[in-house]
């Protein structure tokens, strides 16, 4: 099985990701937490031209993988668990926690230093919120992600099914909390507790900065929590709270997608304030 999962790893993760995007992008058009605004279909092509493109780039400059790291780091014996030797079981739930709380301090690292908040402020400046912004991302900002996994695979031995049970776990998260859908609201209380919920991680991409710094989690809601980034609700609540950034408000800047690849390289002193304050 490990070894099909290997082999097939392109194959899973593409199955998987554009099946939870259409599924998601179906049920948010039934059960949809907020209205949408502008053109939908211009704001919905350029989300997901910009993946396309990142996915091609990474493929172009950077001809490797997690994975093959992580077979790689396996022949040469490398880090922590390769020298520990836990059992499969335990390897894979332990690189799945610690692979999760990385990405949430990545996360926040990205909201800290002015310089990769300005590659970041791509994902924030979406005027709207949905399945398509849970895979926008400045493609400079997927390859710093790609090496800091690098990095991670190599100080522990990350085992390569752990990093694709991870990636595809990522991924799906990323759209199922960016997803504009509305739970049960008894339903989101219980099921926050484990994981990140859409109405959890709307408050991440409310206009309001102490809002915008929080909720940090992609996955797991614990590191929330645990280092005290959590918050509950919206101040104004989820249909009156403003989503995207207060300086970047011309959709020509935030839904084009030249606009995307060249805002991280525009001055904003509105931007740089936010930043410092």
């Amino acid at each position: 099985m490990q070894d099909w999962i290997i082999q097939y790893e392109p194959q899973v993760r593409m199955s998987v990701f554009f099946g939870l995007l259409s599924f998601l992008f179906l049920v948010q058009q039934c059960f949809p937490r907020r209205p949408l605004s502008g053109s939908k279909l211009y704001r919905w092509g350029n989300n997901l031209g910009l993946v396309f493109f990142n996915s091609f780039v990474m493929r172009v400059f950077i001809p490797t993988t997690t994975v093959a790291v992580a077979l790689w780091v396996e022949q040469k014996q490398w880090g922590i668990f390769n020298v520990w030797q836990p059992n499969f079981a335990l390897q894979v739930i332990l690189s799945l926690l610690l692979l999760d709380c990385l990405i949430y301090w990545q996360h926040r690292l990205f909201h800290s230093v002015p310089v990769l908040w300005r590659l970041h402020r791509v994902h924030h400046m979406d005027q709207n919120i949905d399945v398509t912004t849970g895979s926008r991302f400045h493609p400079i900002e997927i390859a710093l992600s790609l090496f800091i996994k690098f990095i991670a695979v190599l100080l522990f031995g990350v085992d390569a099914v752990a990093i694709i049970l991870f990636e595809v776990i990522l991924n799906g998260t990323a759209m199922f909390n960016h997803a504009n859908l509305r739970l049960p609201l008894t339903f989101d209380k219980w099921l926050r507790l484990l994981i990140v919920t859409p109405d959890m991680h709307r408050v991440h991409h409310s206009q309001r900065p102490e809002e915008t710094d929080s909720n940090f989690g992609f996955n797991l809601s614990i590191w929330d929590r645990v280092f005290r980034s959590y918050v509950d609700q919206p101040r104004f609540g989820h249909e009156k709270m403003r989503i995207g950034l207060r300086e970047f408000t011309d959709a020509k800047v935030t839904q084009s997608f030249i606009g995307m690849l060249v805002s991280p390289f525009q001055t904003s002193r509105h931007s740089v304030k936010k930043k410092a304050s």
